[in-house]
C-alpha cells in the first residue's frame, strides 16, 4: 500500500469527516495542516481546486483525492472495508443516498446558517456573499436555520428508521459524514433534537477516539469564535 498523506483544515467538518474515518478504519497515514496554503502555488499544482481534505497517495491517477465522500468510498473500494460501506447494492445505495442529500440538500442550509457565525466566506451567488445590508443577510441565514429541521428529520425517518446507525449495528461512512457535520450546528445553538443527540453520542462512543480526537479540534474552534462573539 502506498503511503497515506491528508492534507486538512482542522476546523472544518468536511476535513474532520476523514480524519474520522481513517483513524476509525486503521490506516497509517499523516496528516498535513494546510491552513492558510491552500491557494499556494505548490498545493494548487496538487489540487487545482483549493479544496480540503485532500487525500494524497501514488496509487491514485492524479496522486490526489478531494472531497471527502469519495475519499471514504475510494479507500473502502480499495481495501475492502465492507463494515463501512457494503458491498451489497442495496445498502450501498441507502448509504450513497444519504451522502449525496447530505451534501446536496441539507449541507447548503448548514453552511448559510453557520458559516456567518463561523467566520467562514459565504458562496458566490449566496445573500450572506453579497453587498447587501446586515438585516437582510440575518433574514436569509434564520429562514436557513428554520429550513434545517426538515431534511434532518428525513435522516431520522428515512435513513434511520429505527436503527442505530445509517449503517444498521455499526456506523458507515453516511454516518461519519453525518455526525461530523452536526457538530458545526453548535456555533448557533442548534436545539438537536433528542434523537440526533442520541444518536452523536452513540458515534462517539461507538468510534472512540477515532471520533474524539478530530472533533475537539472543531469543538475548539467554535468554542473560541463563540467566546470572541461575547
Amino acid at each position: 500500500m502506498s503511503d497515506i498523506k491528508l492534507n486538512i483544515i482542522k476546523p472544518s467538518v468536511n476535513n474532520m469527516t476523514a480524519r474520522v474515518f481513517l483513524r476509525a478504519a486503521g490506516f497509517k497515514f499523516t496528516e498535513n495542516d494546510v491552513y492558510g496554503k491552500t491557494r499556494s502555488a505548490e498545493y494548487l499544482a496538487i489540487a487545482p481546486s483549493h479544496l480540503t481534505p485532500l487525500l494524497e497517495t501514488d496509487d491514485l491517477p492524479k496522486g490526489a483525492l478531494w472531497e471527502s465522500c469519495a475519499i471514504m468510498q475510494y479507500l473502502c473500494n480499495k481495501h475492502d472495508l465492507e463494515t463501512f460501506y457494503p458491498k451489497n447494492p442495496e445498502q450501498r445505495a441507502m448509504i450513497d443516498s444519504a451522502m449525496f442529500y447530505l451534501i446536496g440538500t441539507f449541507y447548503p442550509y448548514l453552511a448559510r446558517s453557520t458559516y456567518p457565525a463561523l467566520g467562514f466566506p459565504q458562496y458566490p451567488g449566496e445573500v450572506g456573499h453579497s453587498d447587501a445590508d446586515a438585516d437582510t443577510k440575518e433574514k436569509a441565514r434564520t429562514l436557513a436555520v428554520e429550513a434545517l429541521a426538515e431534511p434532518l428529520d428525513v435522516f431520522r425517518a428515512f435513513y434511520l428508521d429505527g436503527k442505530p446507525f445509517i449503517g444498521g449495528a455499526n456506523p458507515s461512512i453516511a454516518d461519519i459524514r453525518l455526525a461530523a457535520t452536526l457538530e458545526f450546528l453548535a456555533a448557533i445553538d442548534y436545539p438537536l433534537p433528542a434523537w440526533a443527540k442520541t444518536y452523536t453520542a452513540s458515534m462517539e462512543k461507538t468510534l472512540g477516539d477515532a471520533y474524539s480526537e478530530p472533533a475537539a479540534d472543531v469543538r475548539g474552534y467554535i468554542n473560541y469564535v463563540r467566546s470572541q462573539a461575547k
